[in-house]
């Protein structure tokens, strides 16, 4: 089977009809298409074929796993589990799923998903929706012969009082502590109440100490954009010495002086974060770049972007309101753009550009 993606079907062309939609029922709809197209294994070859871009330059060995490529799908896109096996097909080298919680929950009141089409940004105030972990568990167990890197991002229900936030958390490390490649403590979403008060030197260091007591896999941390670039460094330092295998820079902001269009609530994410995140992953990278993984997310929407969050140290970047805007033909011009940067600077492997602002 072989498609004319230029001629027959376009990403574009499908965006003019998803955002005629509501962004919550538009992302459904992508949802569906996406599980459609691994259930159908000619279609899903093809895409995979267009989409994935393998080359030796950019293939890792992390966390005892092959990414062959560095662009990840970031965590709230797929909340269930539900399109794991589809992710290759949109050119993604690995997918984090979540944000999952211990117990079901429907998230906050609609409408909580907000396109800010002038600013190529979305706005989003889900609040962790999603099926629970034992849902989660069963998909996870059904993907025993599919080998492809997987981040399993958790945090705490919106009912959770702060006090009892490690409960929470300890019930889903014991939940997934044979799944998956890595683990993410999200305390950075906007979108619960009091979650981000979560991120303070004590609670970091009770979680990871219990953490790294019930489960053998990485544990990395997720932190917010609006902190101060001194105390997220304090922080992130004090996650590394407790234990995290790693830091992914960054989650949603909520500076809504970014733009005139902004709702006053919910986190903003695509090109409006771009500097934002940017300044923050650099600032974490001079400090950190050789003593954990480094992880960059947040308004990344080229090779030279993806590029730039590598030199200050990250060695994996994760897109996803970006990919609402420009479809899987970005994912595979990020990849294709990386390695031709990599040999314009005279590089043969992605490992010789990652922190090359600090070597």
């Amino acid at each position: 089977m072989s498609l004319s993606l230029n001629n027959l079907f376009t990403y574009q062309t499908l965006k003019k009809l998803l955002f005629k939609l509501d962004p919550e029922t538009a992302h459904t709809m992508a949802g569906i298409g996406l599980r459609i197209a691994s259930h159908c294994p000619p279609l899903q070859k093809s895409l995979t074929n267009h989409y994935f871009i393998t080359d030796k330059s950019l293939k890792q060995e992390i966390f005892g796993r092959t990414f062959k490529n560095p662009v990840g799908l970031g965590a709230g896109f797929d909340k269930n589990g539900q399109y794991i096996t589809a992710m290759p097909t949109m050119g993604f080298g690995f997918t984090e799923i979540g944000t999952v919680t211990p117990k079901p929950q429907d998230g906050n009141a609609k409408p909580r998903l907000f396109r800010l089409i002038e600013d190529q940004s979305i706005q989003n105030a889900m609040g962790f929706n999603n099926k629970g972990s034992h849902y989660m568990l069963q998909r996870l167990k059904k993907l025993y012969f599919f080998d492809y890197p997987l981040g399993i991002n958790i945090g705490k229900n919106k009912l959770t009082s702060e006090a009892d936030a490690l409960d929470d958390y300890e019930k889903l490390f014991k939940a997934f502590k044979n799944y998956g490649d890595y683990i993410v403590i999200n305390i950075s979403s906007p979108n619960t109440p009091g979650l981000r008060d979560l991120q303070n030197e004590n609670f970091i260091k009770a979680i990871f100490t219990m953490g790294k007591e019930i489960t053998a896999q990485p544990i990395l941390l997720k932190i917010a954009p609006d902190m101060e670039a001194d105390d997220a460094i304090t922080l992130c330092k004090t996650a590394v010495a407790a234990g995290a295998a790693g830091i992914i820079a960054t989650n949603t902001t909520i500076d809504y002086s970014l733009t005139e269009h902004a709702k006053d609530f919910g986190g903003i994410s695509g090109a409006l974060l771009t500097e934002k995140s940017y300044a923050l992953f650099r600032a974490i990278g001079k400090e950190l770049y050789g003593k954990t993984l480094l992880i960059s997310v947040g308004g990344i929407d080229s090779a030279d972007e993806a590029y730039r969050r590598i030199k200050a140290g990250a060695s994996l970047v994760q897109v996803y309101s970006m990919l609402i805007y420009r479809g899987p033909t970005l994912i595979k011009e990020i990849n294709e753009g990386i390695s031709q940067l990599l040999k314009k600077d005279g590089y043969t492997h992605i490992s010789e550009a990652i922190g090359a602002d600090w070597k």
